[in-house]
């Protein structure tokens, strides 16, 4: 088979990785702007006491968005472990066992995937909303001891539309599973805990982990779903980012996009390292 490959192909990918990337690489390079409206890029800035990374240096006494960055960070995680544990334990469940609502249980996960999210999250929002107002009720709550939306709220919404994408991706990696290795380690003497924890778990780990990085990552740039659960003192980058476009855009928008890019980019090569590892 010849290895020539043709120069439209060559084109055409150039042309679809450029599509891609190259506004990536536009709002990395407007970070470094001289001017303060993000519109034309005028230099190189360099002022004091940061020089070419000045828009940097704004960005990290800017309070705000450190606190909005640490919410986005809090929400991402505490949702990623919860979703991926629930989302590894459903999927085992759907794989092994059969009962009666096995098919709409199958069914019903494609469901939050499927929806758009401003119906989701309104759905969510009404949810929220009439427990919140059942419970103040039922308590007498005064007004400084009612619940209301805030950072739980934004956890536990994101937490039910992360478990599907964990499930469906542990489900491909559990479709492969040989269950002969179990059957063998049990035979050996080891109970059904002692054979999921060294057997079961680090086969599909990688499945497990490539859940857990969809649900972060989904967790981390989600807009729509946080627009309509969060609160006061809840303030993720997205909503945070969202609040500057509206009144100017400075290149300190694109010094916190650039910084969100290498938070997300490391952690895309984690969990590479971490799946190559246990491949």
């Amino acid at each position: 088979m010849s290895n020539r490959r043709s120069p439209l192909l060559r084109l055409f990918v150039l042309l679809v990785f450029g599509f891609m990337y190259i506004p990536i690489i536009v709002l990395i390079v407007f970070a470094f702007n001289s001017s303060r409206l993000n519109v034309m890029f005028e230099g190189v800035v360099n002022r004091e006491p940061c020089g070419p990374f000045y828009w940097f240096c704004v960005l990290f006494g800017n309070k705000a968005a450190l606190l909005a960055a640490g919410n986005t960070l809090k929400i991402a995680l505490a949702s990623t472990v919860v979703s991926t544990v629930i989302g590894t334990m459903a999927a085992l469940a759907l794989q092994r066992y059969r009962f009666r609502a096995r098919a709409f249980s199958e069914v019903s996960l494609y469901i939050p995937i499927i929806i758009p999210e401003i119906v989701m999250g309104i759905s969510i929002l009404v949810l929220f909303t009439q427990i919140f107002r059942i419970v103040n009720s039922a308590l007498a709550l005064g007004p400084d001891q009612r619940l209301g939306l805030g950072l739980g709220t934004v956890i536990l919404a994101h937490i039910a539309f992360s478990i599907p994408f964990v499930v469906l991706t542990v489900r491909a990696r559990l479709h492969g599973f040989d269950a002969s290795v179990e059957e063998a380690a049990m035979d050996l003497g080891a109970n059904e805990w002692t054979t999921f924890r060294r057997v079961t778990l680090p086969l599909i780990m990688p499945g497990v982990l490539s859940g857990a990085l969809l649900a972060f990552t989904l967790s981390l740039d989600d807009f729509i779903i946080t627009f309509f659960t969060t609160g006061p003192g809840a303030t993720t980058l997205p909503i945070y980012v969202y609040g500057l476009l509206r009144r100017i855009i400075t290149p300190e928008v694109n010094a916190l996009s650039t910084v969100w890019i290498a938070v997300v980019l490391t952690a895309l090569l984690v969990s590479q390292r971490l799946r190559s590892q246990r491949a």
